[in-house]
């Protein structure tokens, strides 16, 4: 059945919703700078493919299913007893349970972290099943791993993009060229910056379909899109796969799987058959299955088989086997003189938590001889233990390298998190040695810290001050948010000991406290402390105010004696 769907006649009213938004879709113009998938990614030969936009994509523009959905939309229907949940629908509209899951599970995570971004999991299933059949069909373990790796074709140049090994052959086994890898066929530049533990192993594996659909739909949800907005989900997919026809075949999926779907076991979902390179004379379908080396393939061999040796007498001929043309080997391309990255003048990256850096990162990709490399991309990645990102909120920067050969990246902006971490360049397309600079997130501090009143503070024995002691933080002028503070009530001007003695705070449990540690300044620099009280000692206190930054204040708090009570008049 699944063979079928590319090539389904539309018969009047057999045409379903799907249907119409389906076709709707494929007769839609190409988007400008789109590449379509049957005019300029299908192999005419041996001729070499240049795309130079395959290594800024998910997959490197690598081959897909080309199936289209049934033309009648599936309908689930309830499920009884604890069986598996059924529908009226086709065998097309069943996702593997634990692919399912898995794209359920992304939808939820997203929805979290990026809620602006509207992802719905149907998006992943779309792209799930023109990928790779939905994980080939539900073929994963319990963990969501598939049974064996899944891999696109070798990305030489022959038919395909040409991209050159990224990963040493860690993702697809490849040391010379690099391949689309796993369940949603990332690219293994991509999912090195893309890549997401999506079952909490602790590991971060593109074969793993929880990973990969949570990887998929970060993937999807960067620069801001919202995927409800139609413009922004035509955007995002075709980041994934530059073609006019995998945009549309996906939004037919799309369409068709938000009508309705239902659970099937794992490894018994439809597998596709119909693939956009089936014009290459070499797939990745996972289909099909390959003759072992040394045997014939069973169209010539004797009739019957029998196991016999002896080939069939072929009848004779007069016209010779035509000549495969000679492989045309594919031009160098600039990325391919780059021999290695040479630091292009950044400065040291220091910045205050919660501000832009100063200074942005610049990098030069140069030949062996030194010479400076135009027309590169270079791959900025922020690594390490931080939330600081580039301004627009990506970890991840892609950047073209001038006539000079240096790509600059976008400004960093400093999180909240402090300490070092690293920007990583790297040679999109290039296996040549990264550079890394190290960026210093330091706390945010106050240079002056002055209070909001000029109130005296007094306070009886025994009672509690009136007023709370309100401070405003600044820095070289500018109100300081969200910089630390400790309070303490000390012994003396010359002695910053907590006092044993005098006003106290009062903490949760209604225990004296007279230092109170971890505070921190809010909106406008501002920083309100909790009400103080006094024990029955009369005099003057001094309470010490710090921050980050080394600002202090000093706050006179006066006691006075509680008054004595006049004895009773005796009686007469």
């Amino acid at each position: 059945m699944a063979a079928q769907f590319g090539r389904r006649v539309v018969k009047g009213a057999a045409t379903t919703a799907v249907a119409a938004v389906a076709v709707a879709a494929l007769s839609a113009s190409q988007a400008p700078g789109v590449t379509d998938t049957a005019q300029g990614r299908q192999n005419t030969g041996s001729q070499p493919s240049s795309d130079p936009d395959a290594d800024n994509s998910a997959t490197g523009n690598s081959p897909y299913y080309t199936d289209l959905p049934p033309l009648n939309s599936p309908t689930p229907t309830p499920t009884t007893g604890t069986g598996t949940p059924t529908g009226t629908g086709g065998d097309e509209a069943g996702i593997p349970a634990t692919v399912l899951d898995a794209y359920k599970k992304a939808e939820a995570a997203l929805g979290e972290s990026k809620p602006g971004c509207n992802l719905p999991w149907q998006l992943l299933a779309a792209i799930g099943n023109v990928e790779s059949g939905q994980a080939r069909g539900g073929r994963v373990d319990a963990n969501g791993t598939t049974i064996t790796p899944i891999l696109g074709p070798v990305l030489n140049g022959n038919g395909f993009a040409r991209i050159t090994d990224t990963d040493g052959g860690a993702y697809d086994g490849d040391t010379t060229h690099d391949r689309a890898v796993g369940p949603m066929q990332f690219i293994p530049s991509t999912w090195e910056w893309s890549g997401r533990d999506g079952n909490g192993d602790g590991k971060k594996d593109p074969n793993n379909i929880y990973d990969a659909a949570l990887a998929a739909g970060g993937y999807l949800c960067r620069f801001g899109w919202d995927l409800s907005d139609k413009a922004d989900l035509r955007r995002a997919i075709l980041s994934y796969n530059n073609s006019t026809h995998y945009l549309n075949t996906v939004l037919s999926w799309l369409e068709y799987y938000r009508e309705g779907t239902h659970e099937v076991p794992d490894g018994t979902g439809t597998l596709p058959s119909g693939r956009s390179d089936d014009n290459n004379g070499s797939s990745s379908s996972p289909t099909r299955t390959p003759t072992p080396p040394g045997t014939t393939p069973p169209s010539s061999q004797t009739p019957g088989g029998g196991g016999s040796t002896s080939p069939s007498p072929k009848p004779p001929t007069t016209t010779p086997p035509p000549s495969t043309p000679p492989t045309t080997p594919a031009p160098p391309t600039p990325t391919d003189s780059v021999d290695h990255l040479e630091d292009a003048g950044t400065a040291k990256l220091t910045a205050t938590a919660g501000d832009a850096f100063a200074e942005k990162i610049a990098t030069r990709t140069e030949t062996e001889a030194g010479k400076a490399v135009a027309k590169v991309r270079v791959r900025f990645a922020i690594v390490g233990a931080t939330d600081s990102v580039f301004i627009g909120g990506e970890s991840v920067a892609t950047v073209v390298t001038n006539s000079s050969g240096v790509a600059t990246a976008p400004a960093l902006k400093a999180g909240e998190k402090t300490g070092d971490f690293t920007v990583r360049a790297t040679v999109v397309g290039r296996a040549v040695s990264g550079l890394d600079y190290k960026a210093t997130v330091t706390a945010r501090q106050a240079d002056a810290l002055a209070r909001t009143s000029d109130t005296a503070l007094t306070c009886v024995a025994g009672g509690e001050f009136a007023d709370q002691v309100e401070l405003k933080a600044t820095y070289k002028g500018a109100a300081a948010d969200g910089v630390e503070a400790t309070a303490t009530l000390i012994k003396a001007a010359d002695d910053a000991t907590a006092n044993d003695k005098g006003p106290y705070f009062k903490d949760a449990d209604g225990k004296t406290v007279r230092t109170l540690a971890g505070l921190k300044t809010g909106a406008n620099g501002l920083l309100k402390l909790p009400k103080l009280y006094a024990d029955d000692t009369a005099g003057t206190f001094l309470l010490r105010v710090n921050t980050t930054g080394g600002a202090t204040l000093t706050v006179e708090l006066k006691v006075t004696a509680a008054p004595s009570s006049s004895p009773s008049p005796s009686a007469s």
